[in-house]
């Protein structure tokens, strides 16, 4: 084997890892109670869920994708819900199929959270409520605590057949 054919093929054989492209896949913000929420005195409670995706496409690329929804209430009335996906188009190339899924789950997430986050604040500054700044996540525990679950679950469906 040539050197330029070795070379070649040990630069083939590299992991990749790539941001392509990083954008708003779903963006949306309901105020139905507006103008009256704004003149309301009580303390919002905020439920708050995320939801992450990801999905394969030919040639190494994977879109993954972070959703929140958050809604604020006082009382039984809504002040606002707020909903934001925010997607990434990532190229991975050569990466061992056991470090494909965390990096999917752990990797890609951890870089879309400051954008979410960023997508949500402004959102609900524009609508005239002040900035809903989004908490640190560590995705990490929590793709950890899910293969966990996912582990039990599965040990539990053995043990009942």
């Amino acid at each position: 084997m040539s050197e330029e054919n070795q070379v070649a093929q040990e630069e083939q054989a590299q992991p990749v890892f790539a941001v392509q492209k990083l954008y708003v896949t779903d963006i949306s913000l309901e105020s139905p109670n507006a103008p009256n929420s704004f003149m309301e005195q009580g303390e919002p409670e905020f439920n708050i869920q995320f939801r992450n995706q990801a999905r394969s496409f030919d040639n190494g690329f994977f879109e993954a994708s972070l959703t929140v929804t958050a809604t604020a209430k006082v009382e039984d009335r809504t002040v606002f819900l707020v909903e934001v996906t925010q997607a990434g188009l990532f190229q991975i190339e050569n990466v061992p199929e056991t470090e494909l899924d965390p990096l999917l789950g752990i990797g890609c997430p951890s870089i879309l959270f400051p954008y979410l986050r960023e997508a949500v604040s402004d959102l609900t500054t524009r609508a005239g409520f002040p900035p809903l700044v989004l908490q640190p996540i560590n995705f990490e525990a929590i793709y950890i605590q899910q293969r966990q679950q996912a582990a039990a679950q599965q040990a539990n469906e053995q043990t009942t057949h």
